[in-house]
Protein backbone atom coordinates (compact mmCIF):
# COMPACT_ATOMS: atom_id res chain seq x y z
CA UNK A 1 0.00 0.00 0.00
CA UNK A 2 1.42 3.49 -1.22
CA UNK A 3 0.60 5.81 1.53
CA UNK A 4 1.60 8.90 -0.19
CA UNK A 5 -1.58 8.31 -2.38
CA UNK A 6 -3.88 8.11 0.28
CA UNK A 7 -5.70 10.35 -1.62
CA UNK A 8 -4.87 10.43 -4.94
CA UNK A 9 -7.64 11.57 -7.19
CA UNK A 10 -9.45 13.72 -4.52
CA UNK A 11 -10.19 17.72 -4.19
CA UNK A 12 -9.44 19.15 -1.39
CA UNK A 13 -11.40 22.36 -0.52
CA UNK A 14 -9.03 24.29 2.69
CA UNK A 15 -10.68 27.07 4.40
CA UNK A 16 -7.55 29.54 6.06
CA UNK A 17 -5.65 27.49 4.01
CA UNK A 18 -2.88 30.83 3.80
CA UNK A 19 -1.23 29.74 6.96
CA UNK A 20 -0.81 27.60 10.74
CA UNK A 21 -2.94 24.57 10.33
CA UNK A 22 -4.27 24.87 6.90
CA UNK A 23 -1.45 25.26 5.04
CA UNK A 24 0.04 22.27 7.05
CA UNK A 25 -2.35 20.35 5.74
CA UNK A 26 -2.32 21.84 2.68
CA UNK A 27 0.89 20.76 2.51
CA UNK A 28 -0.02 17.00 4.17
CA UNK A 29 -2.99 16.54 1.62
CA UNK A 30 -1.17 17.06 -1.59
CA UNK A 31 1.87 14.85 -0.31
CA UNK A 32 -0.90 12.45 -0.49
CA UNK A 33 -1.98 12.83 -3.91
CA UNK A 34 -4.70 15.15 -3.77
CA UNK A 35 -5.54 18.48 -6.13
CA UNK A 36 -5.51 21.42 -3.65
CA UNK A 37 -8.31 24.55 -3.11
CA UNK A 38 -7.05 26.77 -0.77
CA UNK A 39 -9.70 29.19 0.23
CA UNK A 40 -8.36 32.78 1.96
CA UNK A 41 -8.89 36.09 3.06
CA UNK A 42 -5.60 36.99 2.17
CA UNK A 43 -4.78 37.06 -1.93
CA UNK A 44 -1.08 37.60 -0.58
CA UNK A 45 -0.33 34.23 1.55
CA UNK A 46 -3.58 32.42 -0.48
CA UNK A 47 -2.08 32.54 -3.63
CA UNK A 48 1.15 31.75 -2.61
CA UNK A 49 -0.06 28.58 -0.82
CA UNK A 50 -1.97 27.57 -4.12
CA UNK A 51 1.29 28.25 -6.53
CA UNK A 52 3.27 26.30 -4.16
CA UNK A 53 0.71 23.23 -4.02
CA UNK A 54 0.20 23.71 -8.16
CA UNK A 55 -3.79 24.19 -6.98
CA UNK A 56 -6.30 27.11 -6.54
CA UNK A 57 -6.64 30.14 -4.80
CA UNK A 58 -10.15 31.46 -4.35
CA UNK A 59 -10.10 34.36 -2.24
CA UNK A 60 -13.52 33.85 0.41
CA UNK A 61 -14.86 35.84 3.22
CA UNK A 62 -16.06 32.62 5.18
CA UNK A 63 -18.57 34.41 6.72
CA UNK A 64 -20.25 35.32 3.61
CA UNK A 65 -23.16 32.93 1.57
CA UNK A 66 -22.29 33.73 -1.66
CA UNK A 67 -18.56 34.01 -1.00
CA UNK A 68 -18.58 30.61 0.35
CA UNK A 69 -20.67 29.01 -2.16
CA UNK A 70 -18.38 30.74 -5.12
CA UNK A 71 -15.63 29.14 -3.23
CA UNK A 72 -17.46 25.42 -3.08
CA UNK A 73 -19.03 25.82 -6.83
CA UNK A 74 -15.68 27.16 -8.28
CA UNK A 75 -13.62 23.91 -6.91
CA UNK A 76 -16.25 21.65 -8.06
CA UNK A 77 -16.48 23.44 -11.54
CA UNK A 78 -12.52 23.32 -12.02
CA UNK A 79 -11.79 19.91 -10.71
CA UNK A 80 -14.76 17.83 -11.38
CA UNK A 81 -15.20 17.18 -7.78
CA UNK A 82 -15.80 18.23 -3.68
CA UNK A 83 -14.53 15.14 -2.29
CA UNK A 84 -12.94 16.40 1.10
CA UNK A 85 -13.54 19.94 3.05
CA UNK A 86 -11.04 20.72 5.61
CA UNK A 87 -13.22 24.40 7.30
CA UNK A 88 -9.89 25.79 9.23
CA UNK A 89 -10.87 29.43 9.10
CA UNK A 90 -11.17 31.15 12.21
CA UNK A 91 -9.84 34.05 14.57
CA UNK A 92 -9.07 34.72 18.04
CA UNK A 93 -8.80 38.32 18.65
CA UNK A 94 -8.32 40.12 22.19
CA UNK A 95 -11.44 41.64 22.48
CA UNK A 96 -12.83 38.20 23.30
CA UNK A 97 -11.95 38.02 26.32
CA UNK A 98 -13.61 37.28 30.08
CA UNK A 99 -17.24 37.23 29.27
CA UNK A 100 -17.03 40.61 31.55
CA UNK A 101 -14.72 42.41 29.32
CA UNK A 102 -16.27 41.09 25.70
CA UNK A 103 -18.75 43.21 24.39
CA UNK A 104 -21.64 42.19 21.81
CA UNK A 105 -19.33 43.14 18.27
CA UNK A 106 -16.41 40.82 19.52
CA UNK A 107 -18.65 38.36 20.56
CA UNK A 108 -21.22 38.48 17.25
CA UNK A 109 -17.73 38.69 14.91
CA UNK A 110 -15.83 35.32 16.31
CA UNK A 111 -18.87 33.74 15.93
CA UNK A 112 -19.63 34.66 12.10
CA UNK A 113 -15.95 33.84 11.77
CA UNK A 114 -15.58 30.45 13.77
CA UNK A 115 -19.25 29.63 13.73
CA UNK A 116 -21.37 30.51 11.18
CA UNK A 117 -19.05 29.98 8.22
CA UNK A 118 -18.35 26.40 9.06
CA UNK A 119 -22.42 26.37 8.53
CA UNK A 120 -22.17 27.62 5.18
CA UNK A 121 -19.24 25.44 4.20
CA UNK A 122 -20.69 22.52 5.26
CA UNK A 123 -24.05 23.17 3.43
CA UNK A 124 -21.61 24.06 0.33
CA UNK A 125 -19.67 21.19 0.39
CA UNK A 126 -23.07 18.74 1.03
CA UNK A 127 -24.14 20.25 -2.48
CA UNK A 128 -21.48 18.56 -4.23
CA UNK A 129 -21.28 15.88 -1.82
CA UNK A 130 -24.70 14.32 -1.57
CA UNK A 131 -24.86 13.81 -5.46
CA UNK A 132 -21.72 11.91 -5.32
CA UNK A 133 -22.63 9.81 -2.11
CA UNK A 134 -19.28 10.70 -0.84
CA UNK A 135 -17.32 12.91 1.02
CA UNK A 136 -15.08 13.85 4.05
CA UNK A 137 -16.14 17.34 6.01
CA UNK A 138 -13.52 18.29 8.82
CA UNK A 139 -14.54 20.80 10.87
CA UNK A 140 -11.73 22.64 13.12
CA UNK A 141 -13.21 22.63 16.72
CA UNK A 142 -11.37 22.86 19.82
CA UNK A 143 -10.27 20.82 22.73
CA UNK A 144 -12.00 24.19 24.83
CA UNK A 145 -15.51 22.71 22.96
CA UNK A 146 -14.97 19.80 25.46
CA UNK A 147 -13.62 21.41 28.64
CA UNK A 148 -13.05 24.97 30.01
CA UNK A 149 -10.36 27.04 29.35
CA UNK A 150 -8.11 28.19 32.35
CA UNK A 151 -7.70 31.39 29.89
CA UNK A 152 -11.29 32.18 28.59
CA UNK A 153 -12.38 33.42 25.52
CA UNK A 154 -15.80 33.36 26.00
CA UNK A 155 -17.05 33.36 22.30
CA UNK A 156 -14.16 31.61 20.81
CA UNK A 157 -15.29 28.68 23.40
CA UNK A 158 -18.80 28.84 22.41
CA UNK A 159 -18.07 29.14 18.77
CA UNK A 160 -15.95 25.78 19.05
CA UNK A 161 -18.93 24.06 21.12
CA UNK A 162 -20.91 25.24 18.21
CA UNK A 163 -18.64 23.13 15.82
CA UNK A 164 -18.49 20.18 17.69
CA UNK A 165 -22.24 20.04 18.08
CA UNK A 166 -22.77 20.77 14.70
CA UNK A 167 -20.37 18.65 13.77
CA UNK A 168 -21.81 15.61 15.33
CA UNK A 169 -25.05 15.61 14.12
CA UNK A 170 -24.00 15.93 10.35
CA UNK A 171 -21.71 13.21 10.81
CA UNK A 172 -25.17 11.29 11.99
CA UNK A 173 -27.38 12.71 9.38
CA UNK A 174 -25.03 12.13 6.59
CA UNK A 175 -23.57 8.71 7.71
CA UNK A 176 -25.81 6.40 5.02
CA UNK A 177 -24.68 9.18 2.37
CA UNK A 178 -21.17 7.82 2.25
CA UNK A 179 -20.47 11.51 3.89
CA UNK A 180 -18.35 11.55 7.17
CA UNK A 181 -18.61 14.88 9.31
CA UNK A 182 -15.64 15.11 12.06
CA UNK A 183 -14.37 17.47 14.61
CA UNK A 184 -10.90 18.04 14.66
CA UNK A 185 -10.39 19.50 18.62
CA UNK A 186 -6.68 20.56 18.80
CA UNK A 187 -4.75 21.62 22.14
CA UNK A 188 -2.60 25.21 21.57
CA UNK A 189 -0.66 24.62 18.51
CA UNK A 190 2.61 26.40 17.77
CA UNK A 191 0.76 29.11 14.76
CA UNK A 192 1.39 32.79 14.23
CA UNK A 193 -2.60 33.32 15.63
CA UNK A 194 -0.90 32.02 19.10
CA UNK A 195 2.87 33.09 18.80
CA UNK A 196 1.28 36.54 18.62
CA UNK A 197 -1.78 36.02 21.32
CA UNK A 198 1.63 34.71 23.89
CA UNK A 199 4.41 37.40 23.13
CA UNK A 200 1.79 40.03 23.98
CA UNK A 201 1.44 38.09 27.43
CA UNK A 202 3.95 35.38 28.65
CA UNK A 203 2.31 34.65 31.73
CA UNK A 204 -0.85 33.37 29.61
CA UNK A 205 1.05 31.55 27.67
CA UNK A 206 2.90 29.91 30.56
CA UNK A 207 -0.99 28.95 32.16
CA UNK A 208 -1.77 27.47 29.13
CA UNK A 209 1.82 25.49 28.88
CA UNK A 210 1.12 24.08 32.13
CA UNK A 211 -1.83 22.23 31.42
CA UNK A 212 -0.30 20.01 28.57
CA UNK A 213 0.99 17.02 29.73
CA UNK A 214 3.28 16.36 26.52
CA UNK A 215 4.81 19.51 27.63
CA UNK A 216 4.97 21.71 24.76
CA UNK A 217 2.50 23.31 22.03
CA UNK A 218 1.58 21.13 19.14
CA UNK A 219 3.22 21.75 15.86
CA UNK A 220 1.13 22.16 12.87
CA UNK A 221 1.92 19.57 10.95
CA UNK A 222 1.48 17.04 13.93
CA UNK A 223 -2.69 18.46 13.25
CA UNK A 224 -2.45 17.97 9.38
CA UNK A 225 -1.29 14.51 10.01
CA UNK A 226 -4.92 14.20 11.66
CA UNK A 227 -6.55 15.83 9.48
CA UNK A 228 -5.35 13.87 6.26
CA UNK A 229 -5.94 10.59 8.07
CA UNK A 230 -9.61 11.68 8.62
CA UNK A 231 -10.01 12.60 5.19
CA UNK A 232 -8.69 9.56 3.96
CA UNK A 233 -10.20 5.93 3.55
CA UNK A 234 -8.68 5.05 6.37
CA UNK A 235 -10.76 6.78 8.35
CA UNK A 236 -14.07 5.10 6.58
CA UNK A 237 -15.39 3.90 10.21
CA UNK A 238 -15.09 7.40 11.88
CA UNK A 239 -18.11 10.03 12.01
CA UNK A 240 -19.60 12.27 14.32
CA UNK A 241 -16.85 12.13 16.04
CA UNK A 242 -14.76 14.69 18.58
CA UNK A 243 -10.87 13.88 16.76
CA UNK A 244 -8.99 15.16 19.88
CA UNK A 245 -5.21 16.04 19.13
CA UNK A 246 -4.70 17.86 22.10
CA UNK A 247 -1.20 16.58 23.73
CA UNK A 248 -3.33 15.03 26.70
CA UNK A 249 -4.76 18.71 27.83
CA UNK A 250 -8.66 16.84 28.14
CA UNK A 251 -7.69 13.76 29.83
CA UNK A 252 -5.34 15.17 32.78
CA UNK A 253 -6.63 16.32 35.94
CA UNK A 254 -3.04 17.07 37.66
CA UNK A 255 -0.46 17.42 35.34
CA UNK A 256 2.82 15.94 35.44
CA UNK A 257 5.48 17.45 36.79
Amino acid sequence: MDLTQRLAGRVAVITGGGGGIGLATARRMRAEGATIVIGDLDPVTGGAAADELGGLFVQVDVSDEDAVNHLFDTAASTYGSVDIAFNNAGISPPDDDLIENTELPAWQKVQDVNLKSVYLCCRAALRHMVPAQRGSIINTASFVAVMGSATSQISYTASKGGVLAMSRELGVQFARQGIRVNALCPGPVNTPLLQELFAKDPERAARRLIHVPVGRFAEPEELAAAVAFLASDDASFITGSSFLVDGGISSAYVTPL
